[in-house]
């Protein structure tokens, strides 16, 4: 997923939109991670999803959001795999499996 991730960012910058929109992965205290990817100016555009949450457990858990074209998306430490693969996912319009949610 992070050949792919650093794939799509690539062709996405032309100058201008990478100093315009957020793509951000970071850790969190929890501990876990968090992304930000604002695909606003790409051309897709998808229908808002309120926050989705799929908690087994206090260690085993992800969510995400679509708002306004910016994809947010927190998970445990062995999740961030999970989380990129829902981005491309969604941004390409396919189906979730029973995998995800």
């Amino acid at each position: 997923m992070i050949d792919w991730l650093e794939k799509w960012y690539n062709s996405k910058c032309n100058g201008e939109w990478e100093h315009q929109h957020v793509l951000k992965i970071e850790s969190l205290d929890n501990p876990g991670w968090n992304v930000e990817i604002d695909f606003n100016g790409t051309g897709i555009k998808v229908e808002n999803v309120q926050w989705k949450l799929h908690e087994i457990s206090e260690n085993d858990w992800i969510g995400y959001s679509v708002m306004n074209n910016v994809f947010s998306s927190s998970g445990d430490p062995l999740k961030l795999n999970l989380m990129l693969e829902i981005f491309r996912k969604i941004i390409n319009n396919e189906e979730f499996d029973n995998d995800f949610f």
